[in-house]
């Protein structure tokens, strides 16, 4: 009793001194990466985990802490993986705004949390591995000459071992274009990891891009098909081969056409514009005589003449020009003019009347659409037909009218039109036989197949001689030496056991022992019976059919 809490006191020492140097290995832990995302965060726990590199969570900041001396070699090979990605911030940017904030950073926020929505977006491809958006978005301007468009730039870095087609390319671009407001698809730009631009073919810089190559082999190949299709089921499949050569217009024409007819009914025309003028002019005299100071002399008494020798010849008639017409217009009609002078004693009047005509005119405008057949060139190879030439198959070649057939059939199967200048070309020729190259021989000790196949076989030899070798040389002679170890000690129990009983005795201990043996052999006999005698009982078919089989083995 006065020694247990001596007992107690050393046992609760050596625990503390125990646990302070466990405590004192245990490592550091510092922070490796903090306010990481969920995504990076799970990536980064499962890279930690395939080095098994034992790590903590901060409570409270969302940390994650290693051992500190691995702070910096972790760093170097998460970045080698290109963890963290860093995923930029959506819209979740705005909702811890706080007041007071100016309209710049309300402006540079949303353009970050715009950007992360479209990178995010542009993330959920799955040829696409990261992505990085910068918008460039102008201020508005009140004046359209000072207004500016905006712009977006796009890096793509893909999955390894993976490519991006023009399709998701061009689905990229209209997304981010229908993104921002008032944002050209041409405005866009996308370029990889490696630096190649992948919105070229979109800009429409090349007179020809992708989309039109591939749309000139989808035409190709389907004239192709439709060739193929309805000459196979004459000829059989394999017998005609066909090639197109498309030429594809993609040119966009716009034409306009103004024409200028002259009215065709007199009586039925249109009146542009009329001007008339009209002056009256009555009393005194006209001017008349030779100019000059006699001319100006005042007039003399007034007299009745017979005569009036100074009046102007009746009838006398002018022509005022037309004015032209408004600029721009038509050109108007020839104008029809007519004046009127009298004079008769002292009233003179004159009367001016100027009309212009509508001309007929039609405008036209017509606007041709991109991708029409210009032009097609087809080659038809047609193989010869199988008959029976003295119960062997022989190659023989199509009669003319066959061929015109042919020919017919893949005129209406491609359209043929002679005003466009297609040409068909339709040739019957046998068709080479493949022959397969004759397998070469080679010996047996240059056999690919035979060297592996002796490689293994030596192995297993190799490994069954040293089997061999290890029991005749270890295990045989400990197992012979255990076995006679065993005899040796027999012999000794045996030399110091204690003298054999009496004769009788061990014979009467054998009677009994084979009278219980006989007696063991009575009961299962009976045992064996009984259970006959109840299978009887019970399927008495079965012991018929039993003694019955026993009946016709015997015989």
């Amino acid at each position: 009793q006065p020694r247990l809490p001596l007992i107690l006191g050393g046992a609760a020492l050596v625990a503390a001194a125990a646990a302070f140097v466990l405590w004192s290995r245990a490592p550091d832990y510092k922070v490796l990466y903090a306010n990481v995302t969920e995504r990076d965060g799970g990536a980064i726990i499962a890279s930690l985990s395939q080095m098994n590199v034992p790590y903590k969570f901060a409570e409270g900041s969302g940390a994650i802490l290693v051992p500190g001396e691995k702070v910096p070699e972790l760093r170097l090979k998460l970045a080698q993986q290109g963890l963290p990605k860093g995923g930029g911030v959506g819209f979740e940017l705005m909702d811890n705004q706080k007041f007071g904030t100016s309209q710049f950073t309300e402006q540079v926020n949303y353009q970050r949390a715009l950007e992360g929505e479209l990178v995010r977006s542009i993330e959920s491809i799955g040829t696409v591995e990261a992505a990085r958006v910068h918008l460039a978005l102008p201020k508005p301007s009140l004046f359209v000459r000072d207004q500016k468009k905006p712009s977006a730039s796009v890096v793509l870095t893909l999955q390894r071992g993976r490519s991006i087609d023009e399709g998701q390319v061009s689905a990229i671009v209209h997304m981010i274009s229908s993104s921002v407001p008032d944002l050209d698809p041409k405005s866009v730009t996308v370029v990889d990891q490696r630096g190649n631009l992948l919105s070229a073919a979109n800009s429409g810089a090349r007179g020809l891009d992708v989309s039109q190559l591939k749309y000139t082999q989808e035409i190709e190949q389907t004239y192709v098909r439709r060739i193929e299709s309805i000459l196979q089921p004459i000829l059989g499949a394999g017998n005609v081969h066909a090639q197109v050569a498309a030429d594809i217009d993609f040119a966009v024409v716009e034409h306009t056409d103004e024409k200028f007819r002259p009215n065709s009914d007199p009586n039925n025309k249109a009146v542009r514009s009329q001007q008339s003028s009209e002056s009256d002019q009555q009393g005194g005299t006209p001017p008349g005589g030779v100019p000059g100071a006699l001319s100006n002399q005042p007039p003399t008494n007034p007299a009745a003449p017979i005569t009036n020798p100074g009046a102007a010849p009746n009838g006398t008639a002018n022509t005022a020009a037309a004015r032209p017409g408004t600029p721009g217009a038509a050109p108007a009609a020839p104008a029809q003019t007519s004046s009127t002078t009298t004079a008769s004693g002292p009233r003179s009047s004159r009367k001016d009347v100027t009309t212009n005509y509508e001309l007929d005119r039609s405008i036209r405008h017509v606007q041709q659409g991109a991708g029409g057949v210009k032009r097609l060139s087809v080659a038809v190879v047609v193989n010869n037909r199988m008959a029976d030439a003295g119960g062997k198959p022989a190659s023989q070649a199509l009669t003319a009218a066959e061929l015109d057939q042919i020919r017919n059939l893949v005129k209406e199967a491609m359209g043929f039109s002679q005003e466009r200048g297609d040409s068909l070309n339709v040739v019957n020729s046998p068709f080479a036989q493949e022959r397969e190259p004759a397998p070469v021989e080679l010996p047996l000790w240059k056999d690919p197949q035979a060297i592996e196949l002796g490689k293994s076989i030596g192995l297993y030899a190799a490994l069954a001689i040293a089997a061999l070798l290890i029991w005749l040389a270890v295990l045989r002679p400990r197992a012979r030496r255990q076995q006679q170890q065993q005899l040796a000690l027999a012999q000794q129990a045996a030399s110091t056991a204690l003298p054999p009983a009496d004769p009788d005795a061990l014979a009467i201990e054998q009677a009994q022992a084979r009278e219980q043996l006989r007696l063991r052999e009575s009961e299962r006999q009976r045992a064996d019976l009984d259970y006959a005698q109840q299978l009887a009982k019970d399927d008495p078919r079965l012991v018929a059919a039993l003694v019955k089989h026993w009946m016709n083995a015997n015989e």
